[in-house]
């Protein structure tokens, strides 16, 4: 498919015909496709954006929609609803998928490529909307794609590895755990990240991943089975290693 076809296609998905449309083709380009390009060739700078606004729409529509819910219950609705996972499965559905260009080094990565990517760009047509069209389109545009999945069920789902671990490190170390990224490996298609989780000066976790935010899980999952509050069975399926 040609790329002036998947912006058609994306404009079609995203209800909004883009003024800037180097912002909708960054936002559907994979960084294995812009090697020794600018930045602002791929969807990673767009993420980033994308990230915020997405997590300001998501709070502000639970905020207003489930008024009995607590500063807690809000929050694990939020994760759940922002969670890669969600966001690829959403992404997915709208037809995202044969939208993305990848590099050739990159297609060979099967699901975990396509897993992550499909995340990625979802935030990065947030972020791409929000430059393009305003708060009030990418809000559309969210409410219709991602709105679908709101529930309150998603409040009651398992606590993730992070939040699990400023609960108990709060509780027991009167401290909460901070993250540092230590090492970031592989060609930039395919990167492994490792993080540190650290309390009070002290390393607690190590663990790895496709990208800084799972190495960060995987860190916290390791410091919660070196500390005894966890088994590492508790997070088979997670797509964590550590």
């Amino acid at each position: 498919m040609k790329m002036h076809q998947r912006v058609v296609a994306a404009e079609e998905v995203c209800g909004h015909h883009f003024e800037n449309q180097d912002l909708i083709v960054a936002a559907l380009t994979h960084p294995s496709a812009a090697e020794g390009k600018s930045h602002a060739a791929s969807y990673e700078r767009l993420e980033f954006l994308g990230d915020s606004v997405l997590g300001a729409i998501v709070a502000t529509d639970l905020y207003g929609r489930f008024p009995d819910m607590d500063e807690g219950e809000l929050t694990q609705a939020k994760i759940s609803l922002v969670s890669g996972r969600m966001l690829s499965s959403v992404a997915e559905k709208i037809g995202v998928a044969p939208l993305i260009l990848m590099g050739e080094s990159e297609r060979g990565t099967g699901a975990r490529g396509m897993h992550s990517a499909l995340e990625n760009v979802y935030e990065a047509i947030v972020g791409a909307l929000y430059l393009d069209a305003g708060y009030g389109v990418t809000h559309e545009f969210v409410m219709r794609t991602l709105g679908p999945e709101v529930s309150p069920a998603l409040a009651k789902k398992p606590i993730s590895p992070k939040s699990r671990l400023q609960e108990v490190a709060q509780r027991d170390m009167h401290c909460g755990p901070e993250y540092k990224l230590v090492s970031e490996d592989g060609p930039a298609h395919d990167p492994t990240f490792t993080s540190v989780a650290m309390v009070g000066g002290r390393r607690i976790g190590r663990g790895s991943g496709p990208s800084k935010k799972s190495s960060e899980s995987a860190a916290a999952i390791d410091a919660l089975v070196r500390l005894g509050y966890a088994e590492q069975d508790d997070f088979e399926g997670a797509g964590i290693t550590n």
